[in-house]
């Protein structure tokens, strides 16, 4: 059996909730609720489940295969990861209770996760485009392919191939498989703030202008 509506859906690990009165609610409404911290899992959250919110245009479910695919201006919001495409394919675990087992988005794809600061700041953030990208549970990656990029901060990763493979891990660590270019930029420092460019020369203090010579005296 399948069930059509638009937007909200909740995944959780311990049931798949579809609602066609939360969707309409949900393209009514303002923005989606921040996503909680990608850090924290199932057990870290004081054992709650995991929440996984997808809003789309339109989407259907197979209750028999618990297979949901979703199209249109799509956004997911996990603990785990954040992605937006055209199309969204979710698989759920056979198992009552298992939740989400794979997704796989496609056409104009951008994922988002977090890396932890090894010295407790604030994390920094992975940003991945690509044609697809695939979410395992099972080992927590998202494959990137379709001619990728992943940008860490200030440093772009770039494939040079088709055919080059991009891994981001459930710790927002970058694998790259096949040809690759990678952009290492860095701040300018010429021109910080309060110390703009200067002329040779400016700001020296005891210098006079040299006094122009005299005009020369005529003769009677």
């Amino acid at each position: 059996m399948r069930r059509f509506f638009a937007a909200a859906v909740v995944l959780t690990v311990a049931s798949l909730r579809l609602s066609a009165q939360e969707a309409a609610h949900a393209a009514e409404t303002a923005s989606p609720p921040k996503p909680a911290n990608p850090a924290l899992s199932a057990t870290q959250n004081n054992g709650q489940p995991i929440t996984t919110e997808i809003y789309a245009d339109e989407a259907s479910f197979n209750t028999e295969k618990r297979v949901g695919v979703f199209n249109g201006h799509v956004r997911v919001f996990d603990p785990r990861f954040l992605i937006q495409s055209d199309k969204l394919t979710v698989f759920i675990h056979k198992e009552e209770g298992e939740g989400l087992e794979r997704a796989i988005a496609e056409n104009h794809v951008g994922v988002v996760r977090e890396k932890p600061d090894p010295k407790g700041g604030p994390p920094s953030k992975a940003i991945g485009l690509a044609d697809k990208a695939v979410y395992t549970s099972s080992d927590g990656n998202v494959v990137l392919t379709g001619t990728p990029r992943v940008q860490q901060g200030l440093d772009t990763h770039i494939a040079t191939s088709p055919d080059t493979v991009m891994i981001l891990n459930q710790d927002g660590q970058l694998t790259t498989h096949g040809p690759s270019r990678t952009e290492i930029r860095q701040e300018n420092t010429d021109n910080k703030a309060g110390k703009p460019g200067a002329s040779p020369g400016a700001g020296k203090t005891g210098a006079s202008p040299s006094p122009s010579p005299s005009p020369a005296k005529k003769k009677p």
